[in-house]
């Protein structure tokens, strides 16, 4: 690596920036005060690194036409729907809950008891209770219907409706702005609702409960109190959403009690117990593993209660002569949305498993193995695992990808129908360069472009793909809808693969989807031995395994630039872009993207695109802040982020051209959906390559870094990496010793129940 002596000029950027958020990141046992976490989250345009946790990074592909973002949109939501009317179907339809959890106590004891109750008839609620792992079992293929048409998009409230919320947020203080929101998300009624129960403001996105608690005084007077049952089940549920945020599908019960008492809710146990009668929030009982070699010990906390609770009754712990010790399970609340999303997606996969007999796959892997024997390496193993199971999990980084790259050739090849889906535009063009020539139209799609209907092969008349292979690559960024989405989709008897990098970034949405299959170990998993090559590739394979390597860069691959405070930082960035990487390396200005912690702070995307604009295309940002040939991240779903470049503005909205995709943003979407885009976050800038970037490094987001995140970063560059440190010792902290926040999912649990571990 060379290292660049520090400039002594001042910067061109503003110098009012916003100041970080306090606490950046989300513990993961603690969803009180979420933010930004790595990979998840929902958008928010105002604050941290990439959309997700409070601001969501967005990744994916381009709209069609004039129309295709808003289409797309709402081709993804009636998808959603369907996907949520056919897990309502399998959960009505299951048995009811398994006893389990007897001598439990605490919080545990209470809540096995609201769902004891639920199952008597006495308490009407929604409640989930997991047996212990079973046999091997043929999984019944869901119903599925012909997928419906797109609508044009979310219906809008009626004004009357909009008015008389409007009325009742001006009685309560609130700002009137929410009026729309909260019409559309309280539905039919929403006035009278808000008046029966003032804490529903939380359900509106952004609103914080010490804002809903004020809006609730000013409507309930005398009546309200923090010990109000209907303040509690709302805080509860939005301290699940706030952990959604943060990547959990679900949080332990202790935990979930622990941040309700922060939020002064006075019985946590009523408030959980209160939100499970009701159905606004699931509890499940999840027998823990035993590890190897001896049951599994419980958690420290679960212990000391059981020594006390046997110090107050006179028993002594341990099972009598010739009973069995009940085994140890964890209680988890989780909401709704995503603990069905979370069994449909476990469902789906054991299907996959388990309909590809014995007989077929052996027949299979005849068929296969002339393909096989003609590729070496993992590439060969890739394909002999490929033709004899229906899920299959493939590890690698950017030269991996032409390993399914050759898989789908040879299925093609033997006459199966094939797709290969990335999670980026840019990701599918890098696909479609492993194929060449002689691959069938349509092979390469976008995750988000196949389930939409929008690319692909489209459905056959029972409403699945028709594909007899999928894979699926950046499979990390699958969060459990959109992974449940696409195994609902697959027949019987198809083939799954599911490729990516496990070192990146995690998905924006909730779950941990590749990682959780990779724990389970309830298929074959393929380990690429295909290296990323150059200096880039060898430092980022270094920082994968916790190592900060000095690397030899004679052709100045890898650049450090020390710099020693913020407005360094943004003069140096701009300093590469602009002049030094076109200059030194032959990348133009276009081609080389920046890299940031965070949207806030003194060197976060906001100050460094003001700076970036100010150098590359000054103008008075005549279009809601934006003049043509401006770069911009468009998102135009949570999640994703497409870049693009303003062509102009006029009454329709804003056009851009996102990869030769002419998209139109209408104008009230601008703000929300619109950002400049020399400079993104890590999460933003998944699942994406650019010929150069620029990692920026201030001292002021060194609490933001962590292994995934260096590892994300540094990996965008595909020919140069330039990294702007003012880190100190913060960056070989973060990439020896913080790896990614943990996530609390059950996806283990309930495919380990369905199928048997892989040997």
């Amino acid at each position: 690596m060379s290292t660049e002596p520090a400039a002594a000029e001042g910067h061109p950027g503003p110098a009012d920036t916003d100041a970080p958020r306090a606490g950046q990141g989300a513990e993961a046992t603690v969803p009180e005060e979420t933010g930004p976490e790595e990979g998840t989250g929902t958008p928010d345009p105002d604050e941290t690194d990439e959309g997700s946790g409070a601001a969501t990074d967005q990744d994916g592909a381009t709209a069609e036409g004039k129309d295709e973002g808003a289409s797309e949109a709402a081709a993804e939501i009636a998808a959603q729907r369907e996907l949520q009317e056919r897990i309502a179907q399998r959960k009505a339809a299951k048995e009811g809950p398994i006893a389990a959890g007897g001598k439990l106590s605490g919080t545990a004891a209470d809540l096995l008891a609201a769902v004891r109750a639920v199952e008597s008839g006495e308490r009407p609620a929604a409640v989930f209770s997991e047996p212990a792992p079973a046999p091997r079992k043929v999984v019944a293929e869901p119903v599925r219907r012909a997928p419906a048409a797109a609508p044009a998009g979310p219906a809008e409230p009626a004004v009357a409706a909009v008015d008389a919320v409007r009325a009742v947020l001006t009685e309560g203080g609130a700002p009137v702005s929410l009026a729309a929101p909260a019409a559309a998300t309280l539905g039919e009624g929403a006035d009278s609702a808000l008046r029966d129960d003032p804490w529903q403001l939380l359900r509106i996105p952004g609103v914080r409960p010490e804002q809903a608690d004020g809006f609730a005084r000013a409507l309930l007077g005398a009546e309200c109190g923090p010990d109000d049952e209907r303040r509690g089940r709302a805080v509860t549920v939005w301290l699940l959403e706030q952990a959604a945020v943060a990547g959990h599908t679900a949080l332990d019960a202790p935990l979930l009690a622990q941040a309700l008492g922060k939020r002064a809710v006075p019985d946590p146990d009523e408030a959980v117990q209160s939100a499970i009668a009701e159905g606004d929030a699931l509890v499940f009982q999840d027998a823990l593993e035993e590890p190897p070699g001896g049951p599994a010990r419980a958690p420290e906390s679960a212990r000391k209660t059981a020594a006390e609770d046997g110090a107050e009754d006179g028993s002594e712990d341990g099972p009598e002569d010739g009973e069995e010790a009940e085994r140890p399970v964890r209680v988890l609340v989780g909401l709704e949305r995503y603990a069905l999303a979370e069994e449909s997606l476990a469902d789906g996969l054991a299907r996959l498993v388990n309909s590809l007999s014995k007989e077929d796959s052996s027949q299979a892997l005849a068929d296969w193995e002339p393909a096989a024997a003609a590729a070496s390496g993992s590439t060969a193993e890739l394909i002999r695992a490929s033709a004899g199971h229906g899920l299959v999990l493939h590890t690698g980084a950017e030269a991996a990808r032409a390993e399914p790259a050759a898989l789908i050739q040879a299925a093609a090849r033997l006459g199966l129908r094939v797709c290969a889906a990335a999670h980026t535009v840019d990701g599918r063009r890098r696909l479609a360069e492993h194929f060449g020539p002689g691959a069938p139209e349509g092979t390469a799609v976008t995750v988000s472009g196949l389930l939409s209907g929008a690319e692909g092969p489209g459905r056959d008349r029972d409403g699945a793909l028709a594909v007899d292979l999928l894979v699926v690559l950046d499979a990390p960024q699958l969060d459990v809808e959109t992974a449940a989405m696409l195994a609902e989709s697959l027949p019987d008897g198809a083939r799954l693969v599911l490729s990516g990098d496990p070192s990146v970034l995690w998905s924006a949405g909730p779950g941990r989807v590749f990682a959780d299959l990779l724990a389970a170990r309830v298929c074959p998993q393929i380990a690429s031995r295909t290296p990323d090559p150059g200096p880039v590739g060898e430092l980022v394979s270094g920082i994968g395994v916790g190592e900060l390597n000095q690397v030899e860069a004679p052709g100045k691959e890898v650049v450090i630039v020390p710099v020693r405070d913020a407005a360094e930082a943004i003069h140096r960035a701009v300093q590469l872009v602009a002049d030094s990487v076109p200059r030194a390396i032959g990348v133009p200005s276009e081609q080389t993207q920046v890299i940031t912690p965070g949207h806030g702070g003194a060197a976060g995307t906001r100050a460094l695109n003001a700076a970036l604009k100010e150098r590359l295309n000054p103008g008075p940002g005549r279009f809601g802040g934006f003049d043509p040939d401006d770069r911009v991240a468009y998102a135009p779903t949570s999640g994703r982020t497409v870049p693009g470049r303003v062509v102009r503005a006029d009454a329709q909205g804003l056009h851009l051209d996102c990869a030769g995709t002419p998209v139109v943003v209408p104008q009230d979407a601008v703000e929300r959906t619109v950002r400049h885009g020399w400079a993104l976050t890590a999460h933003q800038a998944v699942g994406l390559r650019w010929p150069a970037a620029v990692v920026v490094l201030p001292g002021d987001a060194t609490q933001a870094l962590s292994r995934p995140w260096v590892y994300t970063a540094f990996g965008r560059g595909e020919r140069h990496l330039s990294v702007v440190h003012g880190a100190d010792a913060a960056l070989p902290h973060a990439v020896a010793e913080v790896p990614a926040k943990p996530r609390t999912t059950r996806l283990q649990t309930l495919l380990r129940a369905q199928v048997p571990t892989a040997q």
